[in-house]
């Protein structure tokens, strides 16, 4: 049995080094990123068995991506290659000291050839967790069915399926979100969301209203991401919260997705609600705190290293 299946986008990730514009002979750094893959490394580095499923260009970047992924030890025998499309991009750059800008180069590229075709029904039924986001919907039409049909085979296995609403504005509007993403809600065990995406389904101002309204459009855990503040999650009626840990931020993407993915780690190892959310604040506080969507997740026995003394010795 695989603990977590995902499937997704991922791309090929330069970002600049120095803060300032994008100019001839700034310094970048090489990497990958993807919301899905990085829930998959943060849950295979707490010993959990997962996998990735999506589309790749016949390139050195998709090549790249898939050797990355199998050194995380992430299960990619679902990965399709793409001979005719080549691997997306998204470039990176801290405009001032505290601004970064993202730039994504996707349109009618690799991950957006993801269709149902490619979810294994097998891998999904013999998955404790499916996890989906609301970016690979909004990729277009097929990434959009195949989210649908991954879904629809879990639940009839009786697998887990968690969502985070990820909205991106850059992709569609928020009313495309909302028609897309409220009738999956239906299927969704655990729904993960900021409050700026709870607007997406609800005008609950605060964060635990938020969560209750999520709850009655079929939910059964419900957790919001609340950034520097922390988190807080409903389950079975009762409130958690948790606050964030604090660390030196030094870069900030990625941060939601470490969170969940500590969540859902947590979850896979039978922790209680209060300590799945502080594991994804943990998470989090870890994501920020290195450059790069996933090079900074922790291990499982890393997580007591925020704790105490600054020097360990």
């Amino acid at each position: 049995m695989t603990d977590l299946v995902t499937l997704g986008e991922a791309m090929i990730a330069v970002s600049a080094i120095e803060a300032g514009p994008l100019a001839p002979g700034r310094t970048g750094r090489l990497s990958f990123a993807g919301a899905e893959a990085t829930v998959a490394i943060a849950v295979a580095r707490h010993g959990h068995q997962a996998a990735w499923t999506g589309v790749v260009g016949d390139d050195a970047a998709g090549r790249m991506i898939l050797d990355g992924l199998r050194a995380e030890g992430i299960d990619v025998s679902g990965v399709r290659t793409d001979d005719s499309v080549p691997t997306g991009l998204t470039l990176r750059h801290r405009r001032t000291a505290d601004r970064t800008l993202a730039s994504y180069y996707r349109k009618d590229l690799a991950g957006s050839r993801l269709g149902p075709d490619d979810v294994d029904a097998e891998l999904v039924a013999r998955a404790r967790v499916l996890h989906v986001t609301g970016i690979t919907p909004a990729l277009g039409e097929g990434p959009c069915e195949a989210v649908r049909r991954a879904v629809a085979l879990a639940r009839a296995a009786g697998t887990t399926v968690s969502m985070d609403v990820n909205h991106r504005s850059l992709l569609w509007s928020r009313q495309e979100a909302a028609a897309v993403l409220r009738p999956l809600l239906r299927d969704i065990y655990i729904v993960f969301a900021g409050m700026d995406e709870t607007c997406l389904f609800t005008e609950s101002p605060a964060p635990a209203e938020a969560a209750r309204a999520l709850a009655s459009l079929g939910p059964h855990e419900c957790v919001i991401k609340l950034g520097a503040e922390g988190g807080l999650s409903l389950v079975d009626g009762e409130v958690f919260t948790q606050a964030a840990v604090p660390v030196t931020a030094v870069d900030p993407i990625g941060a939601g997705d470490a969170f969940v993915a500590g969540y859902l780690a947590a979850r896979l190892d039978g922790a209680a609600p209060a300590d799945r959310l502080r594991a994804g604040a943990v998470c989090g506080a870890f994501s920020v705190s290195v450059p790069g969507d996933w090079e900074g997740l922790p291990h499982r026995a890393e997580h007591s290293l925020l704790t105490g003394d600054d020097v360990l010795r």
